[in-house]
């Protein structure tokens, strides 16, 4: 086989949907592997992770408030932070389930290290010698855990981040691998998965912001992060029940070499001059399976050719296919839709931090014997979005397809503007509230019942079911075989991305409104004495602004034609293999 060919075709089957494997490594039957009933286990895992870190994430900082005595706006950045440090650790997991692993043992390894950093929270929120003393910290001045409980603490913390975020993208991907793309009946069953995955999420949410935050207000943090291991046991168990019925995809080695061959390939010829005609010019075009977009052709020049002589031999990171080229301008394509979505995950920052302590000054008391936890409250836009989302896939989905033709009703593009346009009245409604709230307690000492906070986030669960469900499914479907996990892990990066902007925003807001005569909107202790509404309102019209530019984006993106629901893979095997017979040359080891 001639060096264009053989290169051809390496490059090629690069980006070749893999046969799926069991879990010996055979071939999977279509009557035995995959489906619903496969994924429905995976959502298990789903919906337990999720019960587990949300009852530690959305309580989180009142445990580092109370217990570890830091201060308000502190304790409101360790969350952030720690949130944010669990869904840019996604990118590690995706990585790794691509490259090296593949999403089930990723998930199995990750789980266990997630399970022994709750088993750790629990065990130094039950010893009192891994603890500061008990102060208040509204009445007195506290010493803020140091040293060796500080050590224990962030330890513990983020063994649950790196465990979470290297779970969290494969869940997704590898329930989505139990379906076939390339079977029109089981590609429409993918995007109800989606939805179904979303309801699962909903219903961990719920069960964590009810049941186990309220065992954590009445009987102590320890017995609620000893919950939140239990219940990440049960996921555990879920997941490894399926082992038998799984589709497997392989892993194929490191999934950025590619892209780094693409741009150092570019980068080296970039004096050279894309020919005009692009389909039959550029190296690797020959095959349909990718075809070759206008975007960003400067990368184009890494498929170009030198021809010298006869003998010309480039190597893969002077030469690169239409395939590997096409890959890296998806990645570029899709970063302004992500970008777009970090205001939104901002917002949902402030809903698990400053609008806990916006419930806890407010009246709590539902009847004489039983008070509603302020973390509590975020359970609202679950209870009605467990009702909703079935409507959605059941009603409003078949509906919507009458018109528009696609399997998801409406696109995933729509339906992420939907859920950027939604969330800013979140923050209107917050804005709202807390200068209610905050007028009626300085100026006539009343305390506002707690559900005056409800609107916000029942409006932003509204948003988020539009919003979380279109990136995830539009980063799926828009990325090519072999980088699912990763790509899907960067719809997490967004939250990532949004939580450390919140802590960035907080930090300079105070700055940028502290005065000789005081501290900043966001500086004290006391929510009376700060200024959050004025900060809601500040998001609100960040919000208003990112959803317009949004706008441009979503217009200025175009669906890649190969990304469509694709053959099967010894059909596009064959393809290759008359390709190399065409040149009269056959070399069965080319084809994984």
């Amino acid at each position: 086989m001639d060096t264009e060919t053989r290169q051809n075709i390496k490059g090629e089957s690069m980006f070749v949907e893999d046969a799926a494997m069991d879990w010996k490594g055979r071939p999977c039957k279509t009557d035995k592997h995959g489906g619903m009933t496969a994924a429905a286990l995976v959502l298990g895992l789903q919906a337990f992770e999720i019960m587990a870190i949300a009852a530690v994430g959305n309580n989180l900082i009142t445990y580092v408030f109370n217990e570890m005595h830091f201060s308000l706006s502190k304790s409101a950045n360790i969350v952030t932070n720690f949130v944010g440090t669990i869904f840019l650790l996604s990118l590690l997991g995706g990585f790794l389930s691509d490259s090296y692993l593949g999403s089930f043992w990723t998930m199995v390894i990750f789980g266990f290290v997630e399970l022994s950093g709750f088993i750790l929270l629990s065990v130094q929120a039950h010893l009192p010698q891994l603890r500061p003393p008990q102060c208040n910290m509204e009445s007195e001045l506290c010493e803020p855990a140091k040293g060796f409980k500080a050590i224990i603490f962030f330890v513990a913390l983020y063994l649950v981040a790196l465990g979470s975020g290297s779970v969290k993208p494969n869940i997704i991907s590898h329930g989505a691998d139990q379906f076939r793309k390339e079977d029109p009946k089981q590609s429409k069953k993918l995007s109800t998965y989606f939805n179904a995955a979303y309801f699962a999420f909903c219903v961990g949410e719920l069960i964590a912001l009810t049941v186990l935050v309220w065992v954590q207000t009445r009987s102590g943090m320890d017995v609620g992060f000893g919950l939140s291991a239990a219940a990440m046991a049960l996921g555990l168990m879920s997941l490894i029940s399926g082992t038998l019925v799984y589709r497997n995809k392989p892993p194929r080695g490191s999934i950025l070499t590619p892209i780094a061959q693409v741009l150092v390939a570019a980068f080296s010829k970039r004096k050279q001059v894309c020919p005009s005609n692009s389909n039959q010019m550029l190296h690797g075009s020959q095959s349909n399976k990718v075809r070759h977009t206008e975007k960003f052709r400067f990368l184009d020049k890494a498929c170009i050719k030198i021809q010298d002589g006869p003998q010309t031999k480039e190597s893969s990171w002077r030469l690169c296919t239409v395939a590997q080229v096409e890959q890296v301008k998806i990645i570029l394509s899709v970063i302004p839709i992500f970008a777009c979505t970090i205001i939104f995950n901002t917002i949902l920052a402030q809903l698990q931090t400053f609008s806990v302590q916006q419930g806890s000054a407010m009246d709590t008391q539902l009847t004489k014997s039983f008070k509603i936890p302020p973390a509590s409250l975020q359970s609202i836009p679950y209870i009605i979005l467990i009702f909703v989302v079935p409507l959605y896939e059941g009603v409003f989905v078949p509906l919507a397809r009458k018109f528009t033709g696609k399997d998801s009703g409406i696109s995933p593009l729509n339906r992420i503007g939907v859920g950027l346009f939604v969330v800013t009245f979140s923050m209107v409604s917050a804005a709202l509230v807390e200068n209610k709230r905050r007028n009626s307690a300085v100026d006539s000492k009343e305390i506002l019942s707690i559900f005056w906070i409800a609107p916000q986030f029942l409006i932003f669960g509204l948003s988020e079911m539009f919003t979380a469900v279109g990136l995830i499914e539009f980063f799926y479907t828009q990325s090519l075989s072999g980088m699912q996990a990763f790509l899907t892990a960067m719809t997490y990066c967004s939250y990532s991305f949004g939580f450390y902007l919140s802590s960035l925003l907080v930090s300079l807001v105070n700055k940028i409104t502290s005065n000789s005569s005081g501290g900043g909107w966001l500086s004290d202790n006391d929510l009376n004495k700060d200024r959050l509404d004025l900060f809601y309102w500040l998001l609100a019209a960040l919000s208003i602004i990112n959803f317009f530019n949004y706008l441009f984006c979503s217009r200025w993106y175009s669906y890649n034609p190969s990304l469509s629901p694709t053959p099967p893979h010894d059909s596009y095997v064959e393809e290759l293999e008359h390709h190399s017979s065409s040149k009269h040359v056959v070399d069965d080891n080319i084809i994984p």
